[in-house]
């Protein structure tokens, strides 16, 4: 699939607007037209903020989610949801997420709900010249909330379960139109070191199989964790690799700019297979990287890969950090990367 050259794009969450956050604690309150009006509105201001930075690639900042994989949990039978908190106090961690039990067969006759979510975008911003960009959760990493039980003994049993339904998704995202799909596997990347990292690569191929081969532009996005600005794995890719480089997909995501560009090197092995999208920007930090350091970030990448192969974003979605830092790093990506592009 042919590629522009230093592309910008983001991961797919963007910060809620504050007035959005109030009103989901009231939900109550609202009618069902006043909850799609807010849906509406609240994707329009993570669009325009996009559109404003000027990126290539939009998303709808996945404004109707409660995060960017636990709103799917509402959409799969067989589950009993709001599981208590392991530990509720002290500094916010990942161990303060407790799992879901599995009390049935795990099914999504109304599918995932992202299906939707693209139509949304598509009717809102599909007219603004920009690619629209859709997100779900890989099996894998969707697994991870669920406890194994006797139906499902271990984490790869519940992840079976769920790769078809993933997959089932992707196809229906893919007859909607959809033309970017980016499928969010952290799991893998955070998990890689200590699992076998050739059967992740046979789960990730077989989810995107219907999407796969030129029929939608099938990302995957590859970080160690990003919860209340936290990272979770073992922050190394060299485990991950070679064997990623067998991922069926035309652009994968790797975060570097919180990990101060260790490892570099390694999208220029990744761009010999696929796109390599690089973390430009740190989601952590509240330090707002200038144009100017971006610009000095896209041309070292530039000595590892082709400008036709690289991809510029965040590390991670952008829903951990508060929307002005969002607004403006954002902003300074495309500025940065613009200034290099210019040169070519």
């Amino acid at each position: 699939m042919d590629s522009q050259p230093l592309r910008t794009s983001v991961i797919g969450s963007y910060p809620f607007p504050g007035w959005l956050e109030f009103s989901a604690r009231h939900l109550d309150q609202f009618g069902s037209a006043d909850l799609a009006e807010m849906q509406d509105d609240a994707a329009m201001v993570a669009i325009q903020d996009q559109i404003a930075a000027g990126l290539d690639v939009i998303t709808d900042g996945e404004q109707t989610r409660f995060d960017f994989n636990l709103s799917f949990y509402g959409f799969i039978e067989g589950i009993a949801l709001e599981p208590a908190s392991p530990r509720r106090f002290g500094p916010p961690a990942h161990d303060q997420r407790g799992k879901h039990e599995i009390i049935g067969e795990l099914k999504a006759p109304r599918g995932l709900g992202a299906v939707e979510e693209f139509k949304r975008l598509k009717r809102l911003a599909g007219s603004s010249g920009k690619r629209l960009k859709v997100s779900v959760p890989g099996p894998y990493t969707l697994s991870g909330r669920l406890a194994p039980n006797k139906q499902y003994p271990d984490r790869y049993a519940i992840t079976e379960a769920l790769l078809p339904i993933v997959r089932q998704e992707i196809a229906d995202l893919v007859a909607a139109g959809a033309e970017e799909i980016c499928v969010d596997e952290p799991s893998m990347s955070c998990y890689g070191f200590r699992e076998d990292t050739k059967r992740f690569v046979d789960i990730f191929n077989r989810t995107v199989e219907s999407g796969y081969h030129g029929k939608s532009r099938i990302c995957t996005h590859l970080c160690f964790g990003n919860f209340k600005g936290h990272p979770v794995g073992y922050r190394k890719y060299a485990p991950l690799f070679p064997a990623f480089l067998d991922l069926h997909c035309d652009e994968l995501h790797v975060e570097m700019a919180n990990r101060e560009y260790a490892e570099l090197e390694i999208i220029s092995h990744i761009a010999k297979r696929m796109d390599v999208a690089v973390g430009i920007i740190d989601v952590k930090s509240y330090y707002v990287e200038t144009p100017q350091n971006i610009a000095d970030v896209v041309k070292a990448c530039l000595t590892h890969a082709p400008a036709n192969r690289l991809v510029f974003a965040p590390d991670c979605g952008l829903s951990q950090t508060a929307r002005w830092a969002a607004k403006q790093k954002l902003a300074n990506m495309v500025a940065g990367v613009e200034m290099v592009r210019k040169s070519l």
